[in-house]
């Protein structure tokens, strides 16, 4: 054994060396991080420690600084695979190291420290803790990297996109250290509440977010015994597993009043063992990463029988009493003490890799390593042992709990599956190497595609071929011929398009000619250089779509307008500006500090470009002019419900164009648009006298009619020509100019009058709806009162004076002639005429208390990226009204619009966020999240709007299945599978609506399609899997030849 403490070895300051807090060996044994009382984390050459006795030695010691904390740094860890450093420290923040492979940057002037020779860059800094942070630990698979702190805070990171997961609140006082189980299914947090704490958990994938974590990292089980009686006053509270999995060793245990380590067994979770002999109290300990054979192996191994002797592990520990010790499980005394190793407390130990060198950090500066001889600490075993012991905890099985059976395990690989074929595809087509490939070929290993693999053996990792079974028929000829193709045919293409990609030369305005640079991911032949599992969802509208949103954020101040001002609230401020000639070679205007005002600007041909000051066309259009008010009756100042009636104008003008009813414009633009019909109505300035309505086309009189009142509101479809006049009646006219109906006669004047295809809707200012249909010459339902809506039930009338209540904002039908109306609160109502009763879609309770309140949900990637990809309408029919048409997100669009403008939402989430902090309210956030899309859901159930019902039902699906709510998944799988299984005996002709229905279709929908889409959803969840793998079977879905490219693309 030799002890190494070169005197460069340190943290220095001018007065005196920092103390260092932690220690840590990268996986390839090479370099040293140390992070001390100074802020810097530094990264030391491992074999210039070993040769610090060499003078012929000349490479660098110090391989890089990095200063980027405001306070002490108290843990530093790499990464399993190398590739990051982690540093937490007590300004609360981790910071997030990448090695990357530029030069260096120079050391700043004025240092004394040494040039940098690696380039570690901070790509990430964690904002997640409320006080210091005291210890991290990264996953033996790099999945998930948790953070420790004295806030009391467990917080876990994604290892792959570090996106805040999880944060666990279970101890009640400060946590001192975490420790992972080698076999990935556990971690351990030590806090100073006297316990430590086991985590169950499964490793996330690699684009998992907060909600597909909400299950997740559940507590197994909470240690306390060997605590109860341990001082407060250790730093730290450092942990370690065991290499096999066996054995948690705890620092600051108690045996009576004697200072210990205690050894905690796995599974049973009990501590029988303390290892006994530190005076003071321990602050760390360490196990060695490999196991040790008691007895020299043979030459050749284990054969013949003759092993190495047992199979031990080897643990360091130390603390307060400055002593190293160093024990195997095969005595019962220590191996190694080193006294006063150190002149204050050793505050972190590492292992090399090879388990043969340990390094320890103390609070009086020093660094030492310490070197043992082979056998001395025992002969280091092979790896295969180590992982041979972990096998019996399930090392290689990545899921948590156990598949019920075959089918089970099959549904899940399928449900899987469909979501490696999204991101596959998502992150392809992003990067521009992405073709469709078609079916049947062996799937790739590991995620990187064969090499091989010929155009009639692709991968089925690709994207399914939904187009190519469509043309299926058209294309028997060419699939023929493909496959009579020679494999070269494909590799020639590829290394075409390569060359095309590498010499694409472009010119610019000045002449200068540019080779277009070519995307990394073109290089090669196709396949991308990363591994194909491993791809992280892209950050697109259509990828986000599915995840629930993060509530908004009301506590700060807004002006109701996007940055770029109504522009780029209408147009959107992602476009590119157009660069002028000047501009070329200058920096990216977009790259510019923005200290003066926002420019105007319009959107152009080419691009964003600098809006000019432009002259009316037709000259200043005159606003119209108002005669009077309407004649109304004095006794409306009683009524329960009052709206404003419209004044009556000179004129009233109207162009319709293609069947889309126009706001107010000029005689000559309207008549400028071929075959468009203009409808004018004039008002006499007499009261007596009677108004005009004419209608033209290109200037040409269609027809004429006279009316003895003043008109207020004209409305028209390619159907009739409807309006209204101040003394309550409607007059209705065919396109040619017809009297279709008399006149009908009004309890008061129409204040909003609506028409869409057949569909009448008239509004009158005592509240009453009116809906008619003219081609029947019939109504749905009797006149409906908007009192419900106006929030008459908790509102008080005031005679003379403006009401609390809420006013119209719009009203609309849909095409099956339902009532859809939108109040100022930003709340959406719709009239159901089968239940007599107004339903609410929108409001803002759901914008401030729901996970997926996004009034950007109009993407019409939405419908692709939710569970399980688009699918053709039922018969071939092509359904042209996407999600984004749709009524529902047009009133989610509306609340965002009316509580952000009017300030209304900071109250209501000041109230969430002070409910959120109460204790029995941890679910709340969860419940209003679910609650919200079976609200959409039955919305869209009633409303009829299929294409919606399909997207939230499986967004639905994915978010109570990851909750676990098994009586709900029950529930709405039974629902799903309503008449599927239903003998036709007539039995099932007297059944329910909706859910309750028993034919084969709901809400246009086939119900084994959407049966299947929900199924192949919930197939990954295991808990999950006895009720799946029943319906799974019932589909057929289970079977090995299954899962074509019908419908079946999980995208998460």
């Amino acid at each position: 054994m030799r002890i190494i403490k070169p005197s460069w070895l340190s943290h220095k300051g001018e007065q005196k060396d920092f103390e260092v807090y932690s220690c840590h060996i990268s996986p390839d044994g090479k370099r040293l991080a140390t992070a001390g009382g100074d802020g810097h984390v530094r990264v030391w050459s491992t074999e210039s420690i070993y040769s610090a006795d060499d003078p012929s030695y000349t490479k660098p010691r110090q391989l890089c600084h990095m200063s980027h904390h405001l306070g002490t740094i108290h843990s530093v860890r790499f990464s399993p695979n190398g590739r990051y450093l982690a540093s937490g420290a007590d300004d609360k923040i981790i910071c997030i190291y990448q090695l990357e492979s530029g030069p260096p940057a120079i050391a700043p002037f004025g240092t004394n420290e040494p040039p940098p020779v690696e380039n570690w860059k901070t790509s990430r800094r964690l904002i997640g803790h409320d006080n210091d942070v005291q210890d991290l630990a990264w996953s033996y698979d790099g999945s998930i990297l948790v953070s420790v702190g004295l806030d009391s805070k467990v917080v876990i990171w994604s290892g792959h996109t570090f996106e805040k997961l999880k944060v666990l609140g279970n101890h009640q006082s400060h946590v001192k250290g975490i420790t992972f189980d080698p076999a990935n299914k556990f971690f351990a947090t030590a806090s100073d509440d006297r316990s430590i704490k086991i985590f169950r958990f499964t490793p996330p994938a690699p684009n998992a977010t907060q909600h597909d974590m909400v299950n997740n990292f559940q507590l197994e089980t909470t240690i306390s015994s060997p605590f109860k009686s341990s001082p407060l006053t250790t730093y730290f509270r450092r942990c370690s597993w065991s290499p096999d999995g066996n054995h948690i060793a705890a620092a600051n245990a108690v045996n009576g009043p004697v200072s210990s380590v205690a050894i905690i067994e796995r599974t049973r979770w009990d501590s029988e063992i303390n290892l006994i002999g530190h005076e003071g109290p321990t602050e760390v300990c360490m196990f060695s990463p490999r196991l040790f054979h008691t007895k020299k192996p043979m030459e050749n191994g284990v054969a013949n029988g003759h092993s190495g002797g047992a199979l031990v592990t080897v643990i360091a520990s130390a603390g307060q009493d400055k002593t190293l010790s160093i024990w195997n499980t095969n005595t019962s005394r220590p191996v190694v003490i080193l006294q006063d190793l150190a002149s204050k407390s050793i505050s972190d130990l590492a292992w090399t890799p090879d388990g043969q060198i340990l390094f320890a950090s103390s609070l009086d500066g020093g660094i030492v390593a310490i070197r043992f001889e082979t056998g001395e600490l025992g002969w280091v075993a092979n790896l295969e042992e180590t992982d041979k012991a972990l096998s019996k905890y399930g090392a290689s099985r990545k899921a948590m709990g156990i598949s019920e059976d075959v089918d089970g395990l099959q549904l899940e690989n399928h449900s899987k599956e469909g979501e490696r074929r999204g991101a596959e595809s998502r992150m392809g087509a992003l990067m521009g190497d992405f073709h469709p490939l078609p079916k049947g070929a062996p799937p790739a290993t590991n995620g990187v595609k064969n090499s091989t693999t010929t155009s009639n053996a692709p991968s089925t990792n690709g994207q399914t071929d939904t187009q190519l079974e469509k043309d299926k028929d058209k294309d028997k000829d060419k699939e023929k011929e493909k496959e009579n193709a020679p494999p070269t045919e494909s590799a020639d293409k590829t290394a075409q398009r390569v060359y095309q990609l590498k010499s694409r030369v472009t010119y610019t305005k000045d002449g200068k000619k540019r080779v277009a640079p070519m995307l990394i991911s073109s290089s090669g032949t196709g396949q991308s250089s990363l591994p194909q599992s491993q791809l992280v969802g892209s950050s697109s509208k259509a990828a986000q779509n599915d995840a629930p949103q993060m509530i908004l954020d009301l506590s700060k101040p807004y002006d109701g307008l996007p940055e770029g001002g109504l522009a780029a609230m209408l147009l959107g401020n992602k476009r590119k500006a157009i660069t002028t000639e000047s501009e070329e070679d200058e920096e990216h205007p977009s790259k510019r500090a923005a200290t003066g005002p926002r420019p105007i600007v319009r959107n152009g041909v080419e691009g964003l470009e600098p809006a000019t000051l432009e002259t009316p066309k037709h000259g200043v259009v005159p606003t119209p002019e108002y005669l009077r008010p309407a004649t109304l009756n004095p006794s409306i100042a009683i009524s329960q419900v009052r709206l404003a009636v419209p004044k009556v104008r000179s004129h009233i003008l109207r162009s319709l164009e293609r069947g889309v009813l126009l706001e107010d414009s000029s005689p000559e633009e309207a008549s400028k648009v071929p075959e468009n019909v203009i409808l004018e109505a004039k008002n006499p300035v007499s009261i007596r006298d009677p108004s005009h309505v004419t209608a033209t086309k290109r200037g040409t009189l269609l027809w004429q009619d006279y009316l003895p009142r003043a008109i207020i509101l004209v409305t028209g479809s390619k159907r009739f020509w409807a309006a209204a006049c101040e003394d309550g009646s409607l007059y209705t006219w065919t396109p040619a100019g017809r009297r279709m109906i008399n006149a009908m006669v009004l309890e008061s004047q129409p204040v909003i009058v609506e028409s869409r295809d057949w569909w009448l809707l008239c509004i009158t200012a005592v509240g009453m709806c009116y809906v008619w249909n003219i081609n029947t010459l019939s109504s749905p339902h009797p006149p409906v009162s908007l009192a419900p809506v106006l929030e008459i039930a908790t509102s008080s009338l005031h005679t003379h004076s403006a009401m609390p209540a809420p006013g119209v904002t719009s009203a609309h039908l849909n095409s099956n002639g339902h009532i859809v109306v939108t109040l100022t609160n930003g709340d959406g109502y719709y009239y159901s005429p089968t239940m007599y009763s107004w339903q609410r879609l929108s409001e803002s309770w759901w914008a401030v208390g729901s996970q997926y309140w996004n009034s950007n949900d109009s993407s019409v990637g939405a419908l692709q990226s939710t569970a399980v990809g688009s699918v053709s309408s039922k018969e071939g029919q092509s359904d042209g009204a996407t999600a984004s048409a749709g009524i529902i997100p047009f009133l989610e669009r509306h609340t965002t619009n009316e509580f952000l403008m009017k300030g209304r939402a900071y109250t209501l989430q000041r109230l969430i966020k002070t409910l959120l902090s109460r204790d029995g309210f941890e679910t709340f956030e969860s419940s209003v999240s679910i609650a919200h899309l079976e609200n959409r859901m039955a919305g869209a159930l009633q409303l009829g709007s299929r294409e919606e019902f399909r997207l939230y039902l499986f967004m639905y699906a994915k978010r109570i299945g990851a909750e676990g709510h098994r009586g709900k998944v029950e529930e709405l799988l039974n629902s799903l599978l309503g008449g599927v299984l239903q003998d036709k005996k007539g039995e099932g002709d007297m059944g329910g609506k909706g859910w309750y229905s028993k034919g084969d279709d709901i809400c246009g929908w086939d119900r084994k399609e959407l049966l299947k889409g929900v199924v192949m959803i919930l197939g990954k969840f295991r808990e999950l899997q006895r009720l799946t793998v029943q319906y799974a079977r019932v589909l057929d879905l289970t079977l090995e030849d299954d899962i074509t490219g019908d419908a079946m693309v999980i995208e998460t």
